[in-house]
């Protein structure tokens, strides 16, 4: 789903995507984003309207209308998500969901819209409700969200209708496995091998009606080698017949890749991050991050006075988060979250979904405007920011790749990592993947 890079370049960015897809011998298959921006809350860098995404959608690489997230959209029929819906539909092409939370009538009503998949289950229960009226549930495992646990039993019952997926992955636990990782997982659970394998391996290939190969006499000769059915360790990949990976390595040659981005905000300053305390005896709103869900909550508590501003309090763990506009110079949106547990410094990323401005969190305003200006001054990047170094990793590509090789991105990815958490202290699990998350609304 090219729907980042689309927030970023738009039109450009999907046809980039998909012509930057064609220099290796890989089967990508795309969506039509369907939801550019993501709200009208925020600033992105781009707009499909319905006519843009029906444009797309007859494009033969694009096989599905991407995750509509603007579920409000739908339940009160948009006149633009109603378009996009119908163009889908009149070219026979399935609509994926992003719905957490929803129950009920509103999900049987967002259903019958004709949304036929949903990857933000977080509860059996949920899901079920989902499957009742006739949806798909996608169980997700990503660096971030995770749904196995959750909803893995699911399979026992509904093998036509559960798939796998990872939607957000940080490079270093991709070079651990993917989808044969979950596979493995559920093996140890007890689960009928054919099941899982019906998840992983067909039902998503019969649903978005992907040009894979199935072995049956005629396909293409797509498939892989695994060491056993137990680990799902794979030896072998074959794409069209031909071996493209082999114990752990591509065979694929890396094609050289032009800079596409939208990068518009100058340096800030220090005074850019301050908040005037106002009314000091009343409790402020304050989000708390939930390790391993992209959900948050709402909490109200009192902050940390200095000078006559707010400030970050590491004692409660209540620290300053922000969002920098990337696309114009405009005043930072500031706000307070719990859950990070950093002590010192701050961390900033210009993957900050949907709309991918630049999102920071820190301990003090002098780093968080160190943070945010060394990423600015690259274009976009993962940046950390202590009182005694710096480390930032490039993302020229809209602010949201690199293309140097995956490998040497994902140790570069571990070293930021192991500084945001050794240096810094942050406690959650996937610190950058948790950030990147926070400034999404639905």
């Amino acid at each position: 789903d090219p729907h980042e890079i689309a927030n970023v370049c738009g039109m450009e960015g999907v046809h980039f995507m998909i012509d930057n897809g064609k220099t290796v011998p890989f089967k990508f298959h795309f969506g039509a984003p369907s939801c550019v921006p993501a709200t009208n809350f925020e600033t992105a860098g781009a707009t499909l309207d319905a006519a843009a995404v029906e444009q797309l959608l007859q494009r033969n690489e694009i096989i599905y209308l991407s995750e509509m997230m603007n579920f409000p959209g739908v339940l009160q029929k948009d006149e633009e998500v109603m378009k996009k819906l119908a163009a889908a539909k009149r070219l026979g092409k399935p609509i994926d969901g992003h719905a957490p939370g929803l129950r009920g009538q509103e999900a049987k009503e967002y259903i019958e819209a004709g949304i036929s998949t949903d990857h933000e289950c977080f509860t059996k229960e949920e899901a079920l409700d989902k499957l009742q009226y006739g949806m798909k549930i996608i169980i997700r495992e990503g660096s971030a969200a995770k749904n196995f646990e959750a909803l893995i039993d699911l399979l026992n019952d509904y093998p036509d209708r559960i798939m796998f997926c990872s939607d957000d992955k940080h490079p270093d636990s991709l070079l651990l496995g993917h989808i044969n990782q979950l596979c493995a997982r559920a093996v140890a659970k007890g689960i009928d091998l054919f099941k899982i394998l019906k998840a992983a391996c067909l039902n998503p290939v019969l649903h978005y009606k992907l040009d894979i190969g199935l072995l049956r006499e005629g396909d293409p000769a797509d498939c892989i080698v695994v060491k056993d059915l137990t680990h799902f360790e794979v030896l072998q990949t074959y794409i069209d017949g031909r071996l493209v990976a082999e114990n752990g390595q591509s065979k694929i040659i890396t094609q050289p890749s032009a800079l596409l981005n939208n990068f518009s905000c100058t340096a800030k300053t220090v005074a850019d991050f301050e908040i005037p305390a106002e009314d000091t005896s009343a409790p402020f709103p304050v989000i708390e991050a939930l390790d391993g869900q992209l959900i948050t909550n709402r909490l109200s508590l009192p902050l940390k006075i200095n000078n006559g501003k707010y400030v970050s309090d590491t004692k409660n763990d209540i620290l300053k988060i922000v969002v920098v506009n990337r696309y114009k110079n405009v005043p930072i949106a500031k706000a307070f979250i719990r859950n990070f547990g950093l002590q010192k410094g701050a961390i900033a990323s210009s993957v900050a979904h949907d709309s991918h401005n630049i999102v920071a969190v820190g301990v003090d305003d002098e780093s968080m405007c160190e943070a945010v200006n060394l990423v600015i001054a690259n274009q976009g990047g993962l940046s950390a920011c202590s009182p005694d170094r710096e480390m930032v990793l490039a993302l020229p590509v809209a602010g949201l790749m690199n293309n140097r090789d995956g490998y040497r991105i994902a140790a570069d990815y571990t070293a930021l990592d192991k500084m945001s958490k050794e240096e810094l202290g942050a406690r959650l699990a996937s610190p950058f993947m948790t950030l990147s998350f926070m400034a999404l609304l639905v």
